[in-house]
């Protein structure tokens, strides 16, 4: 028995899914479904044993005390948090209640549980705490890539509130001795992706015939990761990283937004053309930067293929064509999840600065 937290959010859902696919072992999956939580998401799993759901916070000590005493998981792989970075700048309360203390409060009760077990099974367990390269801030265009050595350098409220909690994880396995994972990813795309980030908000206004609202010149570049790639990196993290260690997890994919959107559109105008015939591009407009927006991420994963073996299965232009692919054929599941409050956020952070 293993326990996810977050496991209804984008990452935490595919690892479920991923998980329960590829092993008889079953999951306790507690999320609060907040605005990213979709339990649609894990609809293939209703009714199979191997999936125990529980709506609830990881700040909840009573709630994961329980869990913990009743499942007696052999890992917490920490999933929960909050994620999207212009949410953070408009709203980073939330984002240190969740991010900071939740941790917090989820490492103690781990602890408590930890400490308590038998020997054999303390040495076994773990806690792998999954988080971001935007905790190293941003790079230059002839910056190398992050590595594992890379000093803490976050520009967002976001982004922060996740370096705090890394620091957390680090501590309470030097002071305390609580056997924790820590991996960095880059930036996370395919099924399931809720259509308030990069590429499947493009996917879904093109096919919608809105603007694809694009930051800045949209050169900021980031290395994309095809989302089961990195279910298989914490899956590989999980059963043999070293204690203590952190792990960046990368697609070796850098990449600049308007490239992304350009592919998305031309993927679009062959799988689904308009019927005008004009390409999805003309679609395309610029909007107000985002404040702080950092220029560039860039992950180098080397670490984890020299030490443990992965490499992504992915190129980009095989996870973004199944991408594509994914959400024109599951456009029931896009349309539930574009709810009331969906929309709202879209149009106040979109809409306002299109008409500007």
């Amino acid at each position: 028995m293993i326990l996810v937290t977050g496991g209804a959010g984008f990452i935490g859902a595919n690892f479920v899914l991923d998980w329960i696919a590829t092993s008889d072992e079953p999951v306790v999956n507690l999320d609060k479904l907040t605005y990213a939580g979709n339990l649609e998401t894990l609809a293939s799993l209703k009714n199979n044993p191997q999936h125990i759901f529980v709506q609830g916070d990881i700040g909840d000590s009573a709630l994961v005390d329980r869990l913990l005493a009743e499942h007696k998981p052999r890992a917490v792989v920490n999933f929960a948090a909050e994620s999207h970075v212009d949410r953070s700048i408009h709203g980073p309360e939330d984002f240190v209640q969740t991010n900071v203390l939740g941790t917090f409060r989820l490492l103690e009760s781990v602890r408590g549980y930890w400490s308590a077990l038998p020997a054999d099974q303390k040495t076994a367990f773990r806690f792998l705490h999954v988080s971001t390269d935007e905790v190293y801030g941003s790079l230059s265009k002839t910056d190398p890539a992050f590595t594992e050595e890379n000093k803490y350098e976050p520009n967002s409220p976001y982004s922060a509130s996740k370096a705090a909690s890394d620091h957390l994880v680090r501590a309470w396995h030097h002071t305390y001795g609580l056997p924790v994972l820590t991996t960095n990813c880059s930036n996370n795309y395919g099924p399931f992706h809720f259509p308030e980030k990069l590429i499947p908000l493009m996917i879904v206004n093109a096919l919608a015939g809105k603007p694809l609202p694009v930051y800045g010149d949209g050169m900021q570049v980031r290395d994309w990761l095809y989302v089961k790639d990195h279910c298989s990196a914490i899956r590989r993290v999980l059963e043999a990283g070293k204690l203590g260690e952190t792990y960046n997890v990368g697609g070796w994919n850098e990449k600049p937004n308007i490239e992304i959107v350009n592919t998305v559109c031309a993927l679009l105008d062959e799988l689904r053309p308009k019927a005008d015939g004009k390409p999805y591009k003309e679609q395309i407009t610029y909007v107000t930067d985002r404040p702080g927006h950092d220029r560039r991420y860039a992950i180098d994963a080397r670490k984890l293929e020299a030490e443990l073996g992965w490499k992504p299965a992915e190129t980009f232009d095989t996870g973004i064509r199944k991408t594509v692919e994914w959400y024109l054929a599951n456009s029931e599941w896009v349309r539930n999840v574009q709810s009331g409050a969906y929309r709202e956020w879209v149009e106040k952070q979109y809409d306002a600065k299109a008409a500007a």
